[in-house]
């Protein structure tokens, strides 16, 4: 299990830190590794399946990441116009455009499930959204329980 979660990482296509930002990128470099590895046991595919998985993953990784920044840039805005008493017209821009990125997201991730779909079995693809709620419950309960601080 160790060399496919192995081969795993290497075919997710995780490069090296730059200088830059080498803290930040370590940081995520280890985590994309470590789910990498998770995924690959959860999910139960084979190496010629990382082979054809990974890449798409990682491209679907990359466009959910510039959606969610989106959303999130949205909502600050609306949260900030809302604290700041701005006008209903503004308002309702900044509320369409929240709401707009939220469907832009949610389409993406629809189809996400359609490109895994062409490469997986659907099982496999629902070990995967699985797989990643688990990974994520599991990184939130570690945040909480660190050793040496109060909870």
């Amino acid at each position: 299990m160790f060399y496919i979660a192995l081969a795993a990482a290497m075919l997710a296509g995780i490069g090296t830190a730059s200088a830059h930002n080498s803290c930040k990128n370590d940081w995520r470099q280890k985590i994309m590794s470590e789910k990498v590895a998770f995924l690959t046991v959860e999910m139960g595919i084979t190496p010629e399946e990382a082979q054809v998985f990974w890449p798409i993953y990682n491209e679907v990784s990359k466009k959910n990441d510039e959606a969610m920044h989106k959303v999130f840039t949205s909502y600050k805005a609306l949260d900030q116009a809302l604290n700041e008493g701005k006008g209903s017209k503004e308002i309702q821009k900044l509320l369409d455009a929240y709401l707009d990125a939220i469907e832009e997201q949610k389409e993406l991730n629809s189809d996400a499930a359609d490109k895994y779909k062409s490469v997986l079995p659907v099982e496999k693809v629902a070990r995967l959204y699985i797989g990643e709620e688990k990974f994520r419950r599991q990184h939130i309960r570690n945040l909480h329980n660190k050793p040496g601080e109060r909870k």
